[in-house]
């Protein structure tokens, strides 16, 4: 077991190495408050991140099942509804596609519709 002055020692450093790392981008941020790039920046990158998310997201989860593509398609429209509905809550917006895209997978909204096709109903 190391000793105690060690490991405060270690502690110590890394609290200070943490500090700077989160403090350095406000610092630099001042600098930069005028700027149009970053003006641009803080309206486009939510937007980019989340279409980024929902192409890997939608990929994977057509890939793994395709039979799922329609309740995938559902959320997503939820979720851009929701998203300009609401005025751009992003929180808002994500947590309704997702809570949709689980009742539609819960309820096997894509089987049935499947056999609604296929004449089984």
């Amino acid at each position: 077991m190391p000793d105690a002055r060690y490991l405060v020692a270690l502690l110590a450093i890394v609290f200070v190495i943490d500090l700077a790392l989160r403090a350095v981008p406000f610092a630099a941020l001042g600098a930069l408050r005028e700027s149009v790039l970053v003006r641009r920046f803080a309206v486009w990158m939510p937007v980019g991140i989340l279409a980024i998310l929902a192409a890997s997201t939608l990929r994977g989860t057509i890939a793994a099942d395709p039979g799922n593509a329609v309740s995938a398609a559902a959320a997503v429209a939820v979720t851009a509804a929701v998203h300009l509905w609401a005025g751009r809550r992003t929180l808002l917006s994500v947590g309704a596609g997702t809570v949709t895209y689980v009742l539609l997978l819960h309820f096997d909204v894509a089987a049935a519709i499947a056999g609604a096709l296929s004449g089984e109903i």
